[in-house]
């Protein structure tokens, strides 16, 4: 038999601590006080709180760290009572959602090894050993059985055991990943096991007082492969994924995003519009299609017109790159396994460049220049190429070969000693107000920005650390815009903002990014001369606002379903006739409308016209102009809009006019 030390901290009670002494002060997130004569758990406070809150706790959060409701405070603490609405509560139902369905197995097949499960941002999923693998089927009776363990309603209790007899334990269950991991556990690190029915697990917790709380708002999803430990040396695992929310609402409200995002996928669409295909002739790259192609160059325009207004300059920079000069940046120690490597017949060494600053510092240094001349905006749409593994591509979201809206900004070294506002400050306001302003324009409203601070590993005095954050975070305030703060998580070279849009389906991208840089124009040999006669390192911010152009579009076609706004649209209108007695005047409508400058196609086939209306709304043109004998007769056109039924009689001038105001680019003129 093996022994355990039953931790005394889920059963104990405040009556078995006696009374006497100081009362405990419990401190409320509201900054309410609330004393008790001794000893108190979780659900001990929440019931004296209120019934209500009694019935909806979960857990507890002692001193910011998240605890089982039944465990014992038995000192002066903040404390909090954790819901299972709350996004703590709604990550300890996930964690519970894994631990039933590793029970749940089990049960239906006992020879499966269960090893590590944790919860993750939508659901959960737990890694099995297994020589059979999971199917379909085998999903829906391990979920029939997740659902029976929740009516159980089994108590789950958390126990301390012994290193020695839970290694013990695990191996004499055939658990041989527990008992392997058991066995490098730090020897003062306490061992905690949880119990639920006859299941026992590994683990630190928090969980749910039993598997009722759970509540039935769950689904098993998917199968996909893993190795143990993230090793591909290591044994291959079955990951069995699932879904697990607060309610059933929120479950059936997460299921229609997964449906409609793969309604609304990218690569799929990419396909069906005709846009771009992705080949084994060239992984990782885009084959960009005309309306592809036309999409791709309508975007970058409208950010080329942008940044001409505020000052930008265009430039170009070579593809490959010297060895020597990634040497100089640091790229080459730190980044070299995601360059793509060539030679050159003299046998030098080139690197196609994953970046665009270092040729952007050298165009900089080519000359010696003033402090007048700052700040200095260099602008590129740089193709860049980075060796991603292949199972991180994903269509164009995520390519080996891309382009990037990049920038870098140079501007004067600050004065440590000097006051007032600073060209760094000034310029990360001025591109924040750009940045949203872009955004608007491509229909984005809602934007988070974080405030990426210092790492531990680190280049430059904590003297310019300090201004370089308050820079940054200055600007953000004065843009007026909320932020969250990123602690340790800014470049080696300087703090970052990062801008990360939300989309139709509530989906967080980061885009957009603002990087303080007080290190590579030194590194690399870039000054000026100041207005005190002497040369100075300036100071470069790196900024992008789509990041990848690529991925942006893909983003767009996502958020938009393919139906994009006239201004974008590859093909912004379709001229279509209806007899073929009106195909010379359908000509000349269209001929009119390219005049004008919109993206016009003609179709004078022999299809009916219900034909045709039907062949363009899938193909997503935002306007189609039907014309007849009786439009050629009295020169006008009938106007429908993509997903509409109705018709507007026009005069081909006032529709050519109305539209060409309609398909105007935002924000350039």
């Amino acid at each position: 038999m093996i022994e355990n030390l039953q931790d005394m901290s889920n059963s104990a009670t405040p009556s078995a601590f006696g009374g006497g002494g100081a009362p405990l002060v419990v401190t409320l997130p509201d900054g309410a006080i609330r004393e008790f004569a001794g000893p108190v758990t979780g659900a001990d406070i929440a019931g004296a709180i209120g019934p209500g809150l009694a019935k909806a706790a979960i857990a507890v959060c002692v001193d910011g760290q998240p605890r089982d409701l039944a465990t014992v405070i038995d000192h002066d603490a903040a404390v909090a009572i954790i819901t299972r609405d709350m996004p703590e509560g709604l990550e300890i139902l996930r964690h519970d959602a894994a631990h039933v369905m590793a029970e749940a197995v089990k049960e239906l097949y006992p020879e499966a090894e269960v090893t590590f499960g944790p919860a993750t941002e939508t659901g959960f999923y737990y890694d099995f050993a297994r020589a059979e693998p999971f199917t379909p089927e085998d999903l829906e009776r391990i979920e029939a059985r997740m659902r029976e363990i929740v009516r159980r309603d089994e108590p789950i209790t958390r126990e301390v055991w012994g290193r020695d007899a839970a290694i013990a334990f695990f191996a004499g269950i055939g658990e041989r990943y527990k008992a392997e991991y058991i066995g490098e556990i730090p020897e003062n690190e306490e061992i905690s096991l949880y119990r639920q029915g006859n299941f026992v697990d590994l683990c630190v917790g928090p969980h749910l007082p039993s598997t009722g709380y759970l509540g039935q708002a769950f689904k098993l999803m998917n199968v996909a492969g893993a190795y143990w430990r993230g090793d591909a040396k290591n044994a291959q695992l079955q990951r069995v994924y699932g879904t697990a929310w607060a309610s059933q609402k929120e479950l059936d409200q997460y299921l229609f995003r997964l449906e409609e995002a793969e309604r609304r996928d990218h690569r799929r669409l990419g396909r069906d519009l005709d846009l771009f295909h992705l080949g084994e002739e060239a992984v990782g790259s885009v084959f960009w299609h005309p309306k592809g192609w036309t999409l791709f160059r309508i975007i970058e325009n409208y950010i080329r017109s942008r940044l001409e207004r505020v000052g930008y300059h265009e430039v170009k920079g070579p593809l490959l790159l010297d060895r020597s000069l990634w040497e100089a940046t640091g790229h080459w120690e730190n980044f070299r396994e995601n360059m793509f490597i060539a030679e050159s017949r003299d046998e030098r060494v080139l690197a196609v460049k994953p970046m665009n600053c270092p040729g952007h510092v050298l165009i900089f240094r080519n000359r010696l220049r003033s402090y007048r001349e700052l700040p200095l905006r260099l602008a590129e749409f740089g193709s860049c190429h980075r060796n991603e593994p292949s199972g991180a591509l994903h269509g164009i979201m995520r390519v080996r070969g891309f382009t990037q809206d990049d920038a870098h900004i140079f501007c004067e070294r600050p004065d440590l000693h000097a006051e007032g506002n600073s060209q760094v400050k000034e310029e990360a306001i001025e591109f924040c107000n750009l940045l949203m302003s872009v955004y608007r324009d491509f229909g984005f409203e809602e934007v988070v920005v974080k405030l990426a601070t210092r790492p531990p590993q680190r280049m430059g005095g904590e003297v310019y650390w300090d201004l370089a954050e308050q820079d940054l975070e200055d600007a953000v305030k004065a843009a007026g815009l909320p932020y969250t703060l990123n602690p340790g998580e800014g470049a080696f070279y300087g703090p970052k903002l990062e801008f990360v849009l939300r989309d139709a389906l509530g989906r967080d991208w980061q885009c957009g990014t603002l990087q303080l840089d007080f290190q590579m124009p030194e590194r690399l040999g870039a000054s000026y001369v100041g207005e005190d006669g002497q040369r100075h390192a300036p100071y470069m911010l790196h900024r992008a606002i789509l990041g990848s152009i690529e991925r942006f579009i893909g983003i767009l076609i996502e958020h938009y379903a393919g139906r994009f706004p006239l201004w974008l649209a590859p093909v912004q209108i379709v001229v279509a006739s209806i007899t073929s007695d009106a195909a010379a005047y359908a000509a000349e409508v269209a001929s009119a409308c390219k005049a004008a400058g919109l993206r016009a196609l003609l179709d004078t086939s022999n299809e009916k016209i219900a034909y045709k209306v039907r062949e363009h709304s899938l193909a997503k043109i935002p306007i189609m102009l039907v014309v007849g004998r009786r439009e050629a007769a009295g020169r006008s056109v009938a106007l429908r809009r993509l997903g509409g039924n109705d018709q507007e009689a026009l005069a081909l001038a006032d529709a050519v006019a109305r539209l060409s105001q309609e398909a105007a680019m935002p924000s350039t003129t």
